[in-house]
């Protein structure tokens, strides 16, 4: 099948179209260091990790398959049923960093996965390494438990990077064979079976390729299993009789687990498992679009709301509890016991970022940039190759960062993030440029026909200071769009060094004029340390405030300390200062200011008495959360005590 040139689809949705990641270029400021980081050692080292954790050897389709690496589970499910998703993920950013560093060894051995997946490839089309090799005969018997198509999905979004990054067709021919098989399987056509992945993946991985092949029947089966989930009676319960299962045993014991209990035009409450919730959410966004779905789009606003208004961490970070990894109820937020899954949060990015292309609004890109600065990059170590798969927001220094993880989906889905970070920053349509996020680097983007070189020269986000430069090989009118962060309370804008007025809307001021090369706009963003105080029903936060200052959200690590922070009481009017600190982790701003302490050093054996402890003075220094465990163990708090 040819590949159709990309162009613009048309909708009476008006969206804007993502930079390419790979024409921005961090050069300087903050992200220079993350970003080659994650390219010359996250991207090497986790497939050092794949190959010693035995998640290649499924590939091997020539061989017996021989003892499982993850055991089967109680409830059947054995983590090895998706690891195709993780090389798939792998392959995704390992991709995207490709096309401005080319590496051979990297390529090959992307290369390398691909010919055993095309050799492995059963004749019409299905590519499940698990199925194929152990239990062919059970493909597509259990969508409810099973995985089959969510890491089809993560194989498919890595094929279209490979495709995108390098121009070989190999593993993008493979992809589309399986998908051409998905298609002759479910529908609703009669012998078709009207099923749909309980774990959501395909969906947006679909309109993906979608906008690479222009073929309708992609985008026809992503609509498919978007509006065929949740429909009832439940496909769930009917494949569980046909496998001689009482529906009712089933271990979660509902469809709200994975957003399958009603249609989802229907559902207003965020449930279930964070990560498929933010995927099926990110599916929903894109769809709308494609299918100039405005019921689509109200029920994404609905949830969107409804999650960031009761049941989002400070930090970005969403799902409270292990054993749904999910959602309990609204205002359950506890800190020690935060599940806060770093998969869910950058997938929240996922899917913030897509609802600001179909609606140009702040409190979207707010979120995004909450979660990219917070909640998904305290996922990896500043080393690049240690990680979170639970995000706490309070520790008495039991948590620590690993090499690998038993259920390792965490680690690349960090890393595609932080690898296709450009497109997250500017988005075009028509004759308007948006710039959502604010960081060093060098932009190269279209204006309709015109060329645009945009440049940012900032310490963002520890100095709210930003200078923005214009290239244009001729003068253009157009409409530039600057976000004002919603954390913001007092900012300037200036072009070409006189003031300006700034006409804001939903979060963005918008300077229309005709540009020409060498303009340039100055922001200057007001940072002060914030206190902020959650919502009286989430109660574990009651008599505790946050630290914010800018878009970064920080915590007392007992690194600084001495001693654990759950014992500091800050006074309500006491001054905190920030301060750059170039020895820290590569350097970074922190706070500091007075507190007082619990002293414990006249208690002795006792643990309970009549007189509460003497507070003592003392300094306290609070450093960015993405920042924490990177040192040497010891307690963290993001909520401190107020005196």
């Amino acid at each position: 099948m040819p590949i159709a040139q990309k162009s613009p689809s048309r909708s009476p949705i008006d969206r804007y179209v993502p930079a390419d990641h790979t024409r921005v270029a961090f050069n300087g400021g903050f992200w220079k260091s993350w970003t080659e980081t994650v390219r010359d050692v996250t991207i090497p080292t986790q497939h050092m990790r794949l190959d010693e954790e035995g998640f290649l050897e499924v590939l091997d389709f020539d061989k017996p398959a021989g003892p499982l690496a993850r055991p089967i589970q109680p409830s059947g499910l054995s983590m090895q049923h998706f690891f195709d998703s993780d090389f798939g993920k792998w392959i995704e950013a390992a991709s995207y960093t490709l096309k401005n560093s080319p590496n051979p060894d990297i390529e090959a051995k992307i290369d390398a996965i691909v010919e055993k997946l095309e050799y492995g490839q059963m004749a019409d089309g299905y590519l499940n390494s698990w199925f194929i090799r152990r239990e062919p005969e059970k493909r597509w018997t259990n969508l409810r438990d099973l995985h089959e198509m969510y890491s089809m999905g993560h194989l498919l979004e890595g094929a279209v990077a490979y495709f995108e990054a390098t121009g070989k067709r190999r593993f993008l021919d493979v992809m589309i064979r399986a998908v051409d098989h998905i298609i002759d399987t479910f529908g609703r056509e009669p012998g078709k079976l009207r099923g749909y992945d309980a774990h959501e993946e395909i969906e947006l991985a679909l309109v993906k390729l979608y906008r690479v092949t222009r073929d309708p029947r992609h985008l026809k089966l992503a609509t498919y299993f978007v509006d065929e989930r949740g429909q009832m009676p439940s496909y769930y319960d009917e494949e569980a009789r046909k496998r001689g299962e009482d529906p009712a045993s089933y271990v979660f014991q509902t469809y709200a687990y994975s957003q399958a209990h009603m249609p989802v035009r229907e559902q207003t409450q965020v449930v279930g498992h964070a990560v498929r919730a933010m995927y099926l959410f990110s599916a929903m966004a894109d769809l709308a679009f494609e299918n100039d779905d405005e019921s689509l789009k109200s029920a994404c606003d609905r949830l969107f709301d409804n999650l960031v208004g009761r049941q989002l961490y400070v930090t970005g970070g969403l799902g409270p509890s292990a054993s749904n990894e999910g959602f309990t109820r609204e205002y359950d937020l506890p800190n020690e016991t935060a599940y806060a899954e770093t998969c869910a949060a950058v997938a929240l990015g996922f899917f913030s970022h897509r609802m600001a292309q179909v609606e140009l609004d702040s409190k979207f890109t707010d979120k995004l940039e909450t979660v990219l600065y917070n909640g998904a990059l305290s996922g990896i170590s500043r080393d690049g190759e240690h990680y979170f798969y639970e995000n706490v927001l309070e520790s008495h220094g039991q948590n620590r960062r690993w090499k690998w993880h038993y259920c390792p989906c965490c680690p690349t889905n960090i890393a595609r993030f932080i690898t296709s970070l450009g497109q997250y920053f500017y988005s075009t349509k028509a004759d308007e440029v948006a710039i959502h996020l604010y960081g060093e680097n060098a932009a190269e983007l279209s204006v309709g026909n015109t060329f645009l070189r945009l440049t940012q020269k900032t310490e963002y986000p520890w100095n709210g200071d930003v200078r923005i430069s214009l290239g244009l090989e001729q003068p253009k009118r157009f409409t530039l769009r600057l976000r004002i962060p919603g954390w913001c309370r007092d900012a300037e804008a200036f072009v070409n060094g006189g003031a300006i007025k700034l006409d804001i809307s939903k979060g963005y001021a918008a300077i229309e004029r005709e540009w020409k090369d060498g303009d340039e706009v100055r922001l200057s963003f007001d940072m002060p340390v914030d206190r902020l105080y959650a919502h009286p029903a989430a109660t574990e936060d009651n008599g505790r405030f946050a630290l914010r200052r800018g878009p970064v959200i920080f915590c007392v690590e007992e690194a600084d300390l001495g001693t654990e922070p759950q014992r500091l009481r800050l006074p309500s009017q006491g001054e905190i200062v920030a301060i750059f600190d170039d020895t820290l982790l590569g350097g970074a701003t922190v706070l500091e200011g007075d507190a007082l302490e619990a002293d414990a050093s006249d208690w002795r054996e006792t643990l309970y008495r009549t007189e509460p402890p003497a507070l003592k003075p003392r300094r306290f220094r609070a450093i960015p959360y993405h920042l924490w465990a990177n040192r040497e163990p010891g307690a963290m708090a993001v909520w401190l005590h107020e005196k």
